[in-house]
């Protein structure tokens, strides 16, 4: 999975500077327009009153060749000047194409970005946001056996010795690590024979790096996913490894083919998320719908946006249900926050 989508060359992100919208592959809240950078541009104003400082870092992690946060920027001009003008913006992408597309996406307000890198600023104080960040991290897929806990691995033949793989296939073997058993033991589930699932390590870790990082402030992440006690449940027990491509959701074994032509996805474990952040002292202020956090800002946006693009992203059974939004707090305390003004409620 890795490979497929990262590789420096022929990877699926790493080959192309966008992904989403009509022409790519899948739709995410950026995609509907403007409107959600004006939100989030809102909820970024509100926090930076809260910290009360001078010079404030805005990062946005997976950040593509920054749409969203030129939408924030752009709704922050416009509202809220002084934010504005406070901002130090570090834009994370892994793909070079994505990062070499960033200054000429944010246009005229270039000047605010002090960094486009493939990590993470080595400090920051101020909000970090990452949307659909953690699903496009590589997993590993697990299996229960009546034998104990399995891992499921990716091989292939070509029939020729030392040429490239032409069939991928996979096989099942022990464990790579400790760490999956583990896992699942922190998050108290059992898995019964037969079922299939996927353990993301990358979205610990790069939680906890994420929090050790942050020296005071606010983490916005925006992803679907689940509660582990739902995630790893009979309703998922076929896993929930799929691919997009033209809009189209793949099924089964799909992900095997076609490496680096091909979104490669699986669900968020928001619990496991939730608990890395809470280990290196962050406080949850709030995991919710983002049709709730879409509609406590809402009434920050003086005009309202257009109904067409307001139902979309709150929408149940769309965007608004499937993408749940999980805010966090460093020296912050837990404020009533407008993203959180609604109603807390993740269905």
């Amino acid at each position: 999975m890795d490979l497929a989508l990262y590789h420096h060359e022929f990877g699926y992100y790493a080959r192309a500077g966008q992904r989403s919208g009509r022409a790519g592959d899948f739709f995410t809240s950026v995609d509907v327009g403007p409107v959600f950078g004006q939100l989030l541009a809102a909820q970024v104003a509100e926090c930076r009153r809260l910290l009360g400082v001078d010079g404030v870092d805005l990062v946005e992690a997976g950040a593509g060749n920054g749409r969203l946060s030129a939408d924030i920027l752009r709704a922050l001009a416009r509202d809220h000047p002084d934010c504005y003008r406070d901002l130090r913006v570090h834009l994370v992408e892994s793909s070079a194409a994505a990062r070499a597309a960033q200054r000429d996406t944010l246009g005229d307000m270039a000047d605010r970005l002090v960094a486009a890198t493939s990590a993470l600023p080595p400090t920051y104080e101020g909000i970090l946001i990452a949307n659909e960040l953690l699903d496009a991290m590589p997993v590993h897929q697990i299996e229960m056996r009546d034998e104990g806990l399995r891992e499921v691995y990716v091989t292939g033949s070509s029939g020729v010795d030392r040429q490239p793989p032409t069939r991928l296939s996979t096989a099942i073997g022990p464990p790579s690590t400790p760490r999956l058993a583990e896992y699942l033991d922190r998050v108290g589930v059992r898995l019964e024979p037969g079922w299939r699932a996927e353990i993301n390590l990358n979205a610990v870790d790069w939680m906890r790096e994420a929090a050790r990082r942050l020296r005071r402030g606010f983490i916005v992440l925006i992803d679907y996913g689940h509660e582990a006690r739902e995630l790893y449940s009979a309703s998922h027990s076929a896993g929930t490894l799929t691919t997009f491509r033209g809009h189209r959701e793949g099924g089964g074994r799909s992900w095997l083919e076609d490496p680096g032509e091909q979104d490669i996805t699986a669900h968020v474990d928001w619990t496991s998320v939730r608990a890395a952040a809470e280990d290196e002292g962050m406080q949850t202020i709030g995991f919710l719908d983002q049709t709730y956090f879409v509609l406590g800002l809402l009434p920050a946006l003086t005009p309202p946006p257009a109904a067409g693009a307001l139902k979309t992203l709150v929408m149940p059974g769309g965007l608004g249900s499937t993408m749940k939004v999980l805010i966090l707090g460093k020296g912050v305390g837990t404020p009533p926050l407008m993203g959180t003004s609604f109603k807390v409620r993740a269905t």
